[in-house]
């Protein structure tokens, strides 16, 4: 397994993902299906804690960034440390050009990415539309997407699950697909993450 290049982002990991399981102990499942190679990781998305969770759940030194909105990237501070931990800003309202550049160059220089296609925190009993972005970058990079279920019942002291499924190839037709294709993509992914939520 490849091991990241950003010692800030793996320093920081082993000082808190400790504190941090005491905190929210993880109960992981599927890690045999975490190959090292680059994908994209698709969870679905109920709290503000989940991308924690999956770093948390993945080793210290997994070479791993994440899309953040643009929003927060640009708070004093909290933006500074998300771009030393390898977030970079997505504009969601738009086709924000730039930052897929970003999430491509990133999966061709070997990380893997974090994405939640949901695109919004969904609490259990809402449906939110599912965005094709994931599903467009792993195919126009040419990595696969990777379903990961997290719990929805997050609890100080009381074990979430983390799920992770193996790895899909998107499918599609010519070399950059269509954005019909890109949404079908991206609604099995998400298809698959809670699936994953259901078994035991």
């Amino acid at each position: 397994m490849s091991k990241t290049k950003n010692l800030f982002y793996a320093r920081i990991h082993w000082c808190i993902a400790p504190i941090f399981r005491l905190l929210y102990p993880l109960q992981v499942e599927g890690l045999e299906h975490v190959t090292g190679q680059s994908v994209i990781f698709c969870p679905n998305h109920s709290s503000a804690l989940d991308p924690i969770m999956v770093a948390c759940a993945l080793p210290y030194n997994y070479p791993l960034r994440m899309m953040a909105k643009k929003q927060l990237m640009e708070i004093p501070v909290l933006g500074w440390f998300l771009r030393k931990m390898g977030a970079f800003g997505v504009d969601r309202g738009n086709s924000d050009i730039q930052a897929v550049k970003t999430a491509i160059r990133s999966l061709r220089d070997g990380s893997s990415l974090m994405i939640f296609p949901e695109g919004t925190r969904v609490k259990p009993g809402q449906i939110a539309e599912v965005k094709g972005g994931a599903a467009m970058i792993a195919i126009r990079s040419g990595v696969q997407l990777q379903p990961v279920y997290i719990g929805t019942e997050k609890r100080l002291f009381r074990k979430t699950r983390i799920v992770f499924g193996p790895e899909y190839s998107p499918v599609y037709t010519g070399k950059k697909g269509t954005a019909e294709e890109y949404q079908t993509n991206a609604d099995e992914i998400m298809r698959q993450a809670y699936q994953l939520g259901e078994t035991k």
